[in-house]
């Protein structure tokens, strides 16, 4: 069997990988996003700090009046778009890994549908079968709710897989967990 992670209560953090593209993609999480979140929120922080202690009535009774100051708006205008560069690169690189599979052994094509999933094996005789989520009521004990449904893809393992995304009507989100 595979690896078949899911989402547990009170979980941090992605899934574990089952996949060179997901080892890529958590890397990227860990290692680039998490420090640039994080100092974004530190510096946030402490500039709020500092504005509340500098600039409160106590410390500051006759407020100043300038109205603006050309570098700060030119700093605050380049850093995040260095920031945005900076993650887009290895995101249109981990796109490009995602897209190109090499010689896949097989094709699963997913239409998304308002409120289910369609899926086909072009492939394999073109069999399809829709998915559709289960409701409160009907879900089995202890199955997650929003991620149970009546029909579950089935894939083999240690197989590389051309997955086909495509829409009827609306695209919410999918995605092959692991």
């Amino acid at each position: 069997m595979a690896l078949a992670d899911q989402p547990h209560e009170w979980g941090l953090g992605l899934q574990q990988a089952a996949s060179p593209v997901m080892e890529d993609i958590r890397a990227m999480h860990n290692h680039l996003l998490l420090p640039i979140i994080f100092g974004i929120v530190i510096f946030v922080t402490v500039l709020l700090l500092y504005v509340m202690i500098r600039f409160n009535k106590r410390a500051n009774p006759v407020p100043s009046s300038f109205t603006h100051n050309t570098a700060i708006e030119v700093i605050w205008t380049v850093v995040p778009v260095l920031i945005l560069v900076i993650i887009a690169i290895p995101s249109f690189k981990l796109l490009y890994k995602a897209d190109h599979t090499d010689d896949p052994e097989m094709t699963l094509k997913v239409t998304s549908n308002q409120w289910y999933w369609s899926y086909s094996y072009p492939d394999n005789g073109d069999f399809s079968f829709d998915s559709n989520l289960l409701e409160g009521a009907d879900l089995p004990q202890g199955a997650l709710r929003l991620l149970t449904v009546d029909n579950k893809v089935v894939l083999p393992v240690d197989t590389n897989i051309r997955i086909l995304l495509t829409s009827s009507d609306v695209l919410h989100n999918w995605t092959v967990p692991a």
